[in-house]
């Protein structure tokens, strides 16, 4: 049997299981979960795929810095289709065409974050990644060919020295990044956010670019992994006006730290109200939600 006879059984059947899932989904919601889930999963490879070709088409153009954002957009579109769930990116100012170089940075709840940046990704903006990934083989490539901006943690003492080369890569190749300032997903079921590390702010002070804070409201109504909830869905995604970042030095980005995520955890609470259509009360902290640890492994996620 022929490589491509395989490959469209393979096809035919998991295309199968998925409609199958979907309509049991009517009688039993928790196969709406896994029927999602597959086609996700099945979105994430085909995207993959179709942005390691354009990533080599791009570069040979000598447009490496879009092959994020076109391969994001094909994910937008796909994931819309196959699992019925989008993100409605609110920005009245266009902030995400105008606002160039820039550190947007976003609050992290769940592997569907992938999807928001298929829905609101920008033009000539990458996300970050450590420097040891560069080598690894596709993924790394696939990064390094898209235009990838890599942190160099290994020899680096703090969150400053981890930064220093993104910053200049910033400012010579006007790139704007995407960072997730928690560092990890926070699974949680009411709008809050985890503690923010610094590096992101440390960046965006070195290359002297603003802040510009992309809030989410909580969707756990469409995707609460621990109670296998997955659901189609419209969820909102608001760009906050830019923070500037001129004349600020290393010893501001502990407040600026603090500051923006206060505005951002504000922000995602008023989204999430509109969304359910109830009061919520803003969470309480006994922080200030900046994460003091030193060292590179404090800087991103």
């Amino acid at each position: 049997m022929s490589f491509s006879s395989i490959l469209t059984y393979f096809v035919g059947g998991y295309a199968a299981l998925v409609l199958a899932l979907y309509m049991i989904s009517t009688v039993v919601p928790v196969a709406g979960f896994a029927a999602r889930s597959l086609a996700a999963y099945i979105s994430l490879i085909i995207c993959a795929t179709y942005g390691a070709i354009a990533s080599i088409i791009l570069r040979i153009l000598g447009r490496e810095q879009i092959s994020q954002w076109t391969t994001a957009r094909a994910f937008k579109y796909i994931m819309a289709a196959t699992t019925g769930v989008t993100f409605e990116v609110i920005d009245p100012n266009r902030y995400l065409e105008t606002v160039r170089p820039a550190v947007f940075i976003g609050n992290h709840q769940t592997e569907l974050d992938v999807l928001m940046l298929g829905c609101m990704f920008p033009k000539y903006c990458s996300v970050t990644a450590k420097k040891m990934l560069k080598n690894v083989p596709f993924l790394g490539w696939f990064m390094s060919l898209s235009g990838t901006i890599f942190i160099d943690r290994k020899n680096s003492k703090d969150a400053r020295g981890a930064m220093a080369g993104a910053a200049k890569e910033i400012q010579e190749r006007r790139q704007s990044v995407y960072m997730f300032p928690e560092g990890t997903r926070s699974y949680y079921k009411e709008p809050d956010l985890l503690p923010f590390k610094k590096g992101a702010f440390h960046l965006a002070v070195q290359a002297g670019v603003p802040i510009v804070p992309v809030v989410v409201a909580n969707y756990s109504h469409v995707l609460y992994i621990k109670g296998l909830v997955f659901k189609s869905g419209k969820i909102p995604v608001k760009v906050l006006d830019p923070i500037s970042t001129v004349g600020l030095k290393a010893e501001d980005v502990d407040e600026l730290t603090r500051s923006t995520r206060e505005l951002m955890l504000k922000e995602m609470v008023a989204l999430t109200q509109k969304v359910r259509n109830k009061p919520i009360e803003v969470p309480s902290t006994n922080s200030d939600g900046v994460v003091r640890a030193s060292g590179a492994e404090a800087t991103l996620s």
